[in-house]
């Protein structure tokens, strides 16, 4: 199970664009936490002591025991905004979560042993993955903070499906427990080919002649040149 990660929030009554603004201004980021049959509360949290949380892999996928004022929630985070150019958080969406209930969230998955499979050593081939991450469903107490994946025994062109991950006790991955269930491939070895570029061949503008063409033309003009020269030398000695 990941392991909680305490976060300090402050409730805020003002709500608004203008007012958001002010707060990231300030070093805050404005959240909202919900869910669980309770009404949604409007917090802050501090923007330094967020960035410091997110330096952990397992923070964004953790059940997170936040305080809001005094009293203590489980929250999951379920969406995050940041800034499209800058390192700052905009907004977050906090979940409560009750001990009793199954949850649904996306965990990353990791591929081990890649540099060793037979695939790869055998016949020069690449792990390739083709998904990083996978929707499980499980109580709070069953969450894990990622699923490995063992590739090692992947030969070329061998491929791993969601039905292949080894899930701990109480966890189910999403999309194979759905009324039509999908087994969809995680990962392959393949042979990546690299295209070599032909070289460029450079085109002639509509006139223009190749080095061979201006020494045969000036060749050509030599050679006739020439032939006026002798036939004009004949002509003087017939006269």
């Amino acid at each position: 199970m990941a392991t909680d990660i305490d976060l300090n929030t402050v409730t805020r009554e003002d709500a608004g664009t203008s007012h958001s603004r002010r707060m990231r201004r300030d070093g805050s980021v404005p959240a909202v936490v919900y869910g669980a049959g309770k009404d949604s509360i409007k917090v802050s949290i501090s923007h330094n002591e967020l960035l410091k949380k997110l330096n952990n892999e397992a923070f964004l996928n953790s059940i997170l025991t936040i305080k809001v004022d005094d009293k203590e929630e489980s929250v999951l985070i379920k969406d995050i905004q940041v800034h499209p150019s800058r390192r700052q958080v905009m907004h977050l969406d906090l979940q409560r979560v009750r001990s009793d209930v199954a949850i649904k969230v996306s965990v990353p998955l990791a591929f081990i042993n890649d540099d060793i499979a037979v695939g790869v050593k055998m016949s020069g081939g690449t792990v390739t993955p083709l998904m990083n991450e996978v929707e499980i469903s499980c109580l709070p107490k069953d969450l894990p903070e990622r699923l490995e994946v063992d590739v090692e025994a992947l030969e070329l062109d061998d491929m791993l499906y969601l039905e292949d991950i080894v899930v701990p006790e109480g966890v189910e991955i999403s999309l194979l427990t759905q009324e039509e269930p999908t087994n969809e491939p995680i990962v392959a070895v393949r042979l990546l080919q690299i295209q070599e570029e032909e070289p460029e061949v450079e085109e002639l503008a509509e006139g223009e002649e190749g080095e061979e063409g201006v020494e045969a033309a000036a060749d050509g003009e030599e050679a006739s040149e020439s032939s006026e020269s002798e036939g004009e030398s004949e002509d003087s000695k017939e006269e």
